[in-house]
């Protein structure tokens, strides 16, 4: 699970979990409430900016993740009444904003408007559609990371402490809420995803969080934050063993109907199931046909299994986190001498080991929002669970070349490059509003680009390892949609990501347990597709592979709305009605 902090990691990570509500609100549903007169309305800007300022009220935590400090310490307020106040609100905005047409909206003020919109559905899904407030565990412990406090030195060390402070005495009503909120039985895999990262987080807060503020020599400060880690650390203990005293099922999906309208509401994208699981199957089917021919190269006679597991046998000197940081200058410079797409500002992004509440996903980048301005992004690596078999601890840590790509789809020039390029969007929805499948799909395409381009010059390992995270993602993708409209179960998943995906057994139970909370998951290879098609739709007229670098630098200014926006932008009028985003 990445946490690229502009806004992804709450309202993505969590798209999920059984309701027995029909799903509300779509895409394209008309607003319920009354839009203000055009005399009555502010200008356009005024008006976006406004629902900036008053979504930060609503959403504190988001927020906080974009920079804004003067929310520290605050979490959202998730009780009944505050989420009936949230969703009018947001109904409201959205009917004003769809009431903005013609001379009212100059320039790329249009566009605008359909990415605040595109905005708001998500946060509608979540709140209305979704389920996860009452049936999703994940998406409160997901909540509760105070790593911002801790890692990010935006602020004086004791000015760091008295918002870690508020935090930490503002957690217990949270979690209270959360055991308010949920309606067990709780899905079995939620549970114990959920247990991990608040078992972590109490372990973090007893042998790491006090000496973080060692140096701070404020006695009352000092007095203060002792007593609310310790109050908190007691609430993060009783919430595990309300947890523990739940009833458990294994009623975690979404439903096909719901299904579809996640992926309209949060991605712009209107399919039938036939036609998702078949682009997926034939991504599948193609990564599976390189492979098999990399592997006649690399191990001829070998199973696809054997080779694969060949290459895993090379791991990077001094373990992932030191091999990571290695790799990064030598992919920086792969991108600037192949020309592929411009690198705005001379940031670079530092690597480490994931704490211990972060170890649900093997890699993730943590990066500042656009009003922490001039700070340090860090790309996570983590350990292996010390609870596997010795086997399984080893084949969790990545291969240097399976290694390699996940550094390219984390930093060069994936996720860090995307967010240099967002940070400097021309409109403020670009630098705060994202889309999973723009997000992921960007990072996950960067893999299929460096190789395109040449990186390791068609050597077959890097081949092997590049594939190795496509048939990830592919098997995510099939998943998504098996466990959430399928009937498929969490071990048919586990086997599928062993057995067609060819991930290690660590990986294979993370990763099915991963789509039981987080159906988005299927955004990885879904968003890669549809660049790759706005990508050969673009440059076709344009010189094709020598306008790679314009299509990404064009592509990338937009921010992180719905890829289908920035398709209708790009290609205009040639391409009016054009409702082919993947490729055949």
């Amino acid at each position: 699970m990445r946490k690229v902090s502009l806004l992804l990691i709450v309202p993505w990570l969590l798209l999920s979990a059984a309701c027995d509500r029909a799903p509300e609100p779509t895409a394209s549903a008309e607003p319920t409430t009354a839009a203000p007169s055009p005399s009555q309305r502010p200008p356009w800007a005024d008006f976006r900016d406004e629902f900036i300022a008053d979504y930060f009220e609503h959403s504190p935590d988001a927020a906080i993740l974009l920079g804004r400090h003067e929310y520290d310490g605050r979490l959202h307020d998730l009780s009944p009444a505050a989420v009936a106040e949230e969703v009018a609100w947001l109904e409201a905005e959205r009917a004003t904003a769809l009431d903005y047409t013609g001379g009212e909206l100059a320039g790329d003020a249009a566009f605008e408007r359909d990415y605040l919109i595109a905005a708001i559905d998500l946060m509608l899904f979540n709140l209305e559609v979704s389920g996860f407030l009452e049936n999703n565990v994940v998406f409160y412990a997901a909540q509760v990371d105070p790593s911002i406090y801790l890692t990010l030195e935006y602020a004086p060390l004791a000015t760091r402490m008295a918002a870690f402070a508020t935090y930490a005495e503002n957690l217990p009503a949270f979690l209270e809420r959360m055991q308010a909120n949920l309606r067990p039985p709780l899905a079995r895999p939620h549970v114990e995803v959920s247990r991990g990262i608040l078992d972590g987080l109490a372990t973090f807060f007893a042998d790491t969080v006090p000496g973080v503020f060692t140096d701070v020599d404020e006695a009352a400060l000092e007095a203060r934050f002792t007593t609310a880690l310790a109050t908190a650390t007691d609430a993060l203990e009783q919430s595990l063993a309300w947890l523990d005293a739940q009833e458990l099922d294994d009623d975690y999906a979404l439903g096909a109907e719901r299904f579809l309208t996640m992926l309209r509401m949060s991605e712009g994208v209107d399919i039938t199931l036939a036609e998702l699981k078949a682009a997926g199957r034939a991504d599948l089917d193609r990564n599976l046909a390189e492979l098999r021919e990399a592997c006649n190269t690399y191990a001829p006679g070998d199973s696809l299994t054997a080779c694969v597991d060949r290459t895993k046998a090379f791991k990077m000197e001094g373990g992932p986190v030191e091999g990571a940081r290695g790799q990064l200058a030598g992919l920086k410079q792969f991108v600037i001498d192949a020309d592929l797409v411009s690198i705005p500002g001379t940031e670079e992004a530092l690597v480490d080991e994931a704490p211990p509440y972060r170890r649900f996903n093997s890699a993730y980048i943590n990066i500042p929002g656009p009003y922490d301005a001039g700070l340090p992004s860090t790309y996570y690596i983590a350990p292996p669970d010390p609870a596997w078999s010795e086997a399984d601890r080893l084949a969790y840590v990545p291969a240097r070349k399976d290694l390699l790509y996940i550094s390219v789809h984390e930093v060069w020039p994936g996720h860090f490059l995307q967010f240099l390029h967002a940070k400097r969007a021309e409109s403020p929805l670009g630098r705060l509003f994202q889309t999973y499948s723009m997000v992921e799909g960007w990072a996950h395409y960067a893999e299929q680009l460096v190789l395109d381009a040449g990186l390791d010059a068609g050597d077959a390992e890097s081949q092997i390892g590049q594939l190795s995270n496509a048939l990830l993602r592919n098997v995510r993708y099939l998943s998504a949609i098996g466990l959430h409209t399928e009937g498929m179960t969490v071990d048919e998943s586990r086997i599928m990501f062993e057995e067609v995906g060819l991930q290690d057994p660590g990986n294979a139970r993370q990763q099915a347990d991963r789509g039981t909370y987080d159906p988005g998951y299927l955004n990885y290879t879904l968003g890669k597709l549809m660049i790759m098609k706005l990508r050969d739709d673009w440059t076709a007229s344009r010189g094709g592979r020598d306008a790679w670098k314009e299509f990404h630098d064009t592509f990338l200014s937009y921010g992180s709305p719905p890829i289908p926006l920035i398709r209708a932008h790009m290609l205009g009028a040639d391409y009016a009605g054009d409702t082919a985003l993947l490729p055949p």
